[in-house]
């Protein structure tokens, strides 16, 4: 039995050692101490809810806290940081010592996650000679810019400090799967310890990774799903004498478009869990609570083809992505209240969840009448990448849409050679014809007589974020579009990243008019929700609508698509108000007149996992 009822944050005053290794086992200020972790991001929960996971986390028997850094969104901008309200990092560990969490800091640069190019900013890939997580000059020396600013908040934090609660740091993540650079580790680990950090250091990586993602002085641990025979045992070979960690136990997993919402078994979970615990090593349970991929900031796999990740990062997790409890929740409390041998904290009280009942979207205006008073096209001879678009004080789009506008004379043979990144839909002057992907690269345009607009509206639908092809993850027209085998010329770029000063603008813009009987997009469309008491958390369904992008009073819950297999969009109750509430939704092709409020959300036909 373990009882670490005085190894807290704030009840260690004045320690030195921080978290040790010796002899197969961790020392916390001398004292032995086991990792009972679980993961959730700052990032991907509402600032006012981060206290409640917290207190969650305490009454599932964790005593610690994992979280990545995303740089992406730290520094939007080259040279413009952010670590204010929803990244405020600093309050989110200060708020994790104070309800008694230590914390093992993810910090990257390179994170997966499902993230946007593993939280890589996606100015970095302006450069054409780009080698992301190497020592790559370009790439080294805005990691150091980055971890310039990144540290200074961090490095107060550490547990040697008089009261911080970061007990260990990760030095990048999972490089053992990419490995192109036998220097990059070291260089990453040099880049934490000039800028101050002395606390215990860590690599994770998944079992065939593992060898090839070490570095001296960081200690090895490994992720899974499924425990293999011998494989805890398998970390004594690339290193000895050193504790058992398990970084990353999938609780569940991640969804894409088109496919079904996966679930873990949780008696499975569970008895895996035990068995790991039974064999002397540290957990940490990834994740805890997912969150949501809010915006435009899920990820993408590419293994046989590209698939995005939809914006639910549920993971079917141990809190739901709202935050409420589950079966795992409870049958992991009572596996760590048996090993602590003490009485546990209650678990919180959840919030109750709210159902507004239908709301009507009575008003639209269509894209091609925004653009002329929104937007200031860029004007090029050939098709430029969105992250080269001469915008944002020239740190280029990173996320949303792009439209290409050009004239043709004619019709005939419209072919991508596959530099549609990731889906285009064509029209003629405003006439729909069809879609570009990876997989349709090719369309016919109708003949027609003089001079006529060729458009094409593409979406990022979000940057790979795992393997060996992060290099190649510009978006938007990567290359030459033929028209009967001659290249496009001369092209009109519209930048439709859709933040918030463009939405503000949209709330004044004229020509919003009265929803027709039926119209298609792509267009804007806008509604009003009146909530008479205290907001609550709510779930929006969308259905009769195709494919787009909801705002509620200017914030981007994220991306719908009728291919599912997620079809409520959560809507976290602090983002609304007491009175009338702004609903703005993008729509790229069919449209609904009304979406629902409801209290319970549908992530899509259930598959377990193998």
């Amino acid at each position: 039995r373990f009882n670490w009822s005085e190894l807290i944050p704030l009840r260690l005053w004045g320690r030195t050692l921080g978290l040790q290794t010796a002899n197969s086992q961790f020392l916390l200020e001398g004292m032995p101490f086991r990792i009972f972790g679980g993961s959730m991001h700052y990032f991907r929960v509402p600032r006012e809810y981060w206290e409640d996971r917290m207190l969650k986390m305490k009454a599932c028997g964790l005593n610690t806290l994992t979280t990545y850094v995303p740089w992406n969104l730290h520094e939007q901008e080259r040279g413009k940081f952010d670590f204010s309200r929803n990244l405020d990092l600093e309050a989110f560990l200060s708020l994790a010592a104070k309800n008694g969490l230590w914390v093992i800091l993810r910090p990257g640069p390179y994170i997966c996650s499902e993230w946007d190019l593993g939280g890589l900013p996606s100015w970095l890939l302006q450069d054409p000679e780009m080698q992301l997580r190497t020592t790559y000059r370009g790439f080294t020396e805005a990691v150091d810019a980055y971890f310039d600013h990144l540290m200074p908040i961090v490095v107060p934090l550490q547990a040697s400090t008089i009261r911080g609660p970061i007990i260990a740091v990760q030095v990048e993540n999972e490089y053992g799967s990419y490995a192109k650079d036998p220097n990059y580790m070291t260089y990453v680990k040099m880049a934490l310890l000039k800028r101050g950090i002395v606390e215990l250091l860590m690599t994770s990586d998944n079992k065939n990774g593992l060898s090839f993602g070490l570095v001296e002085g960081a200690l090895a641990t490994v992720n899974f799903q499924k425990l293999e025979p011998g494989l805890l045992k398998y970390l004594d070979t690339v290193q000895r004498d050193q504790p058992k960690m398990v970084m990353e136990y999938w609780t569940g997993w991640f969804d894409n478009w088109g496919g079904p919402h996966y679930v873990f078994d949780a008696d499975e979970m569970v008895n895996t869990v035990a068995s790991v615990l039974k064999l002397g090593a540290s957990i940490n349970l990834y994740m805890f609570h997912g969150g949501t991929n809010f915006g435009f900031m899920n990820g993408a796999l590419e293994a046989d083809e590209y698939k995005s990740d939809v914006t639910s990062y549920d993971y079917d997790a141990v809190l739901t992505e709202a935050g409420d409890y589950t079966s795992k929740f409870f049958k992991l409390r009572q596996l760590f209240g048996m090993i602590i041998g003490q009485p546990l904290p209650l678990p919180p009280m959840i919030e109750s969840k709210a159902s507004y009942g239908a709301i009507l979207l009575h008003q639209y205006i269509s894209l091609w009448d925004v653009l002329p008073s929104l937007l200031q096209p860029i004007k090029s001879e050939f098709p430029v990448n969105m992250e080269n678009l001469h915008l944002n004080d020239s740190s280029g789009q990173s996320y949303g849409y792009v439209l290409y506008e050009t004239v043709i004379f004619g019709g005939g043979h419209l072919h991508s050679r596959d530099h549609v990144r990731d889906r285009a839909q064509v029209f003629v002057n405003t006439m729909y014809v069809g879609e570009l992907d990876y997989n349709a690269v090719e369309l016919s345009l109708p003949e027609g007589q003089g001079f006529r607009q060729l458009r094409l509206l593409v979406e990022n639908r979000g940057r790979v974020n795992y393997g060996l092809a992060l290099n190649e993850q510009r978006k938007g027209l990567i290359g030459d579009v033929f028209l009967n085998k001659t290249p496009l010329r001369n092209f009109k770029i519209y930048s439709l990243e859709m933040k918030p000063g463009f939405m503000k603008s949209l709330r004044h813009v004229a020509g919003w008019s009265a929803v027709p009987d039926y119209f298609v997009g792509p267009a804007f469309f806008r509604g009003r929700l009146w909530i008479e008491h205290q907001p609550q958390d709510t779930f929006l369904k969308l259905q009769g609508w195709e494919k787009g992008v909801v705002f509620v009073n200017g914030q981007n819950l994220g991306r719908y698509w009728k291919i599912g297999p997620q079809e409520t969009l959560y809507l976290p109750g602090p983002w609304l108000r007491k009175g009338s509430n702004e609903i703005v939704i993008f729509e790229e092709r069919t449209a609904g007149r009304i979406i629902q409020s409801v209290d319970i959300p549908y992530l899509g036909r259930t598959q377990y996992v193998d």
